[in-house]
């Protein structure tokens, strides 16, 4: 009789059960047939998971059979997939390049991880359905992970066929000129850049430069040496969702030290990547023309004006050999416009929620022929625990807009808005889901995420910390009130008691709400880890429900004590036990820098 069919991640095109199994137990020779060089990846992940019982031997050829093969065949399958076929006597792998290969691996690794020493006959042959499947890290918003945490997720990401990483940067490199922006960021250094660089490489996957250029420079254009290249040096430009800027935000693109600027950077940074690829960013100028460039964008348009500095940038990527990435959002308002870009950029086309314009925005830059990444999000950040629901969706509808349309690839974006409170186990479903869909979207559309999470992302022998995730990243479906790229639970602690409450928000939907986090803290005790982080990752999961029951306390104390301070024995008692956790959780994974700006955004959470 067949096997069970294998929950892996991503599910493959195709996988056919068999009767049968193959026995790892007594070892043997496992030879690999190719150029030794392009083997190297699949050899080191192979001597992880199987040796030193399983002997590797590399021959440019195929000489003597072995029990176990992996062979590059130019040809033998679509670029980046593979075939892995086991039965009773033999392991066979075929790929044409080297992550075809490295990704058989990456599968067999899985199926190791849930069948043991036994492996189930099966064949499959797979392929990817995005050339480019990547994600995006936020270390701009006060979080800046250590070297340790970004090789391990690395190593996760590599594991579920991520091949393009980016780091998001506005201040958090270590300019050598600059260190007044930097000093208290605890900024990735050139050296740390080169060493994560080759760590990527070595697991097939491009660590692309990412650097903003042009908008979100609030760290640098608020500090006197650079205020005079601001576009609105004190601010004040409107908002598009209500309200000004407090500050500076963007470079004036009519001044030509902004382009100096921008060299500069290039010249210290790009040097430290071998990708050939660089996210100059570009997004959310919501402060051109009110301000500096205001006479030039009243004459010439603010598309134009905004077009001509991205192409000022352009010129300045292709000086250094790379393809220039940019953020799609502020050409799409001047639809006109798409056609001038480059041809050998490639427009990112984010939106965050269930219901974003993807096709639209696709078919756009697609008509014109420009190539195009989709760009979906976690659904962390402004959430204390996620946002379930629209992350599948908005994940989904990514990927199935971006594969009608061509896009040339897709990009999960997970961002730190407004402190970064979310912690790592609520931007995991986001990652894994993301990367499933991004690979084979017919075979991952219905994923069993609760299973697949315990399996492959939390190792967690009881089922439990799955399904507490997912439940608590959907607690905001209960609070009366949804909103967009945010949570009602988010707001009540972000604010103080001059916002309003939502609409619909009482004091049973809070209830509700709290009802959900405190059923996850009584079954966390129930969760089996296996994994060396394990105690972190129970604290985290404490934390996020710990975030979600502060939140309805003192949503339900404005709604019981209508314009009445929030600074109750009890609620302040929540409030620095939420704080001293925050600052604890956070140190075990990521630098110190930007804890306090983290910390003093939480502080009035009471």
């Amino acid at each position: 009789m067949a096997n069970t069919p294998l929950l892996l991640v991503p599910q493959p095109r195709s996988c056919i059960m068999d009767a049968g199994a193959f026995d790892l137990a007594p070892g043997g020779q496992m030879l690999l047939s190719g150029a030794p060089e392009a083997l190297l990846p699949t050899l080191q992940a192979l001597e992880h998971d199987l040796g030193p019982r399983w002997r590797p031997v590399i021959a440019s050829a195929a000489p003597a059979a072995a029990a176990i093969h992996f062979a590059l065949l130019p040809g033998a399958t679509p670029p980046q997939g593979y075939t892995l076929t086991i039965t009773a006597d033999a392991l066979r792998a075929t790929a044409a390049d080297t992550r075809g290969l490295f990704y058989a691996a990456m599968t067999l690794r899985q199926i190791i991880r849930l069948a043991g020493d036994m492996l189930p006959a099966c064949r499959i042959e797979d392929a990817p359905d995005f050339p480019v499947r990547g994600i995006m890290l936020d270390i701009s918003r006060d979080k800046v992970p250590t070297l340790t945490t970004l090789c391990a997720l690395v190593d996760q990401f590599a594991e579920w066929k991520i091949n393009h990483l980016q780091l998001y940067t506005e201040h958090t490199f270590a300019y050598r000129q600059h260190a007044a922006v930097w000093q208290a960021a605890s900024p990735m250094t050139a050296d740390e850049i080169r060493a994560l660089d080759a760590y990527c490489r070595g697991r097939g996957i491009d660590l692309v430069p990412n650097q903003n250029s042009f908008g979100h420079l609030e760290r640098w254009l608020k500090l006197p040496q650079y205020n005079d290249l601001a576009e609105c040096p004190t601010g004040g430009a409107p908002i598009p969702w209500g309200g000004v800027t407090a500050g500076p935000t963007s470079l004036n693109p009519a001044d030509p030290r902004s382009l100096a600027l921008l060299q500069a950077w290039y010249a210290e940074l790009l040097p430290n990547f071998s990708s050939r690829s660089f996210n100059v960013g570009c997004d959310e100028t919501f402060d051109l023309g009110h301000g500096r460039s205001q006479a030039e964008v009243a004459q010439r348009g603010g598309g134009r004006v905004y077009l001509d500095f991205l192409l000022k940038i352009h010129q300045l990527v292709q000086a250094h050999g790379r393809t220039m990435l940019f953020w799609g959002d502020i050409i799409l308002h001047h639809p006109e416009l798409v056609p001038e870009l480059p041809r050998d950029s490639v427009a990112l086309e984010w939106g965050y929620e269930a219901n974003h314009p993807f096709a639209a925005h696709a078919a756009l830059f697609a008509n014109a022929g420009i190539p195009f990444y989709v760009c979906p999000g976690t659904s962390a950040w402004n959430s204390l625990a996620g946002r379930t629901s629209n992350m599948r969706e908005n994940l989904l509808s990514a990927a199935t807009h971006g594969l009608q349309h061509g896009a040339a690839g897709y990009l999960i974006t997970d961002w730190g808005d407004h402190g970064h409170w979310q912690t790592l186990p609520v931007s995991y479903p986001g990652f894994l889901l993301g990367a499933a869909l991004s690979w084979c979207t017919a075979a991952n559309r219905n994923l069993p995420l609760t299973a697949a999470l315990n399996q492959h992302v939390f190792a967690d022998e009881a089922g439990v910390l799955g399904g507490l995730t997912l439940s608590m990243g959907d607690a905001y479906r209960r609070c009366g009130i949804e909103r967009g790229n945010s949570t009602e639970l988010f707001h009540l602690l972000a604010h103080g008691t001059s916002r309003p409450i939502g609409a619909g928000v009482t004091p049973a939907t809070l209830d509700d709400v709290r009802a959900v986090a405190e059923e996850a803290l009584l079954r966390l005790s129930q969760a089996r880890s296996s994994r060396a982080d394990a105690p972190w990752l129970l604290e985290e999961t404490e934390q996020t429900a710990g975030l979600l029951i502060h939140a309805c306390q003192r949503g339900s104390h404005r709604l019981a004590n209508p314009g009445a301070a929030l600074d109750t024995p009890r609620l302040a008692r929540a409030r620095e036990e939420l704080l001293d956790r925050h600052a604890r959780v956070w140190l075990r994974r990521n630098r110190p820098g930007g804890l306090a700006d983290s910390l003093q955004r939480m502080a009035p959470i009471a």
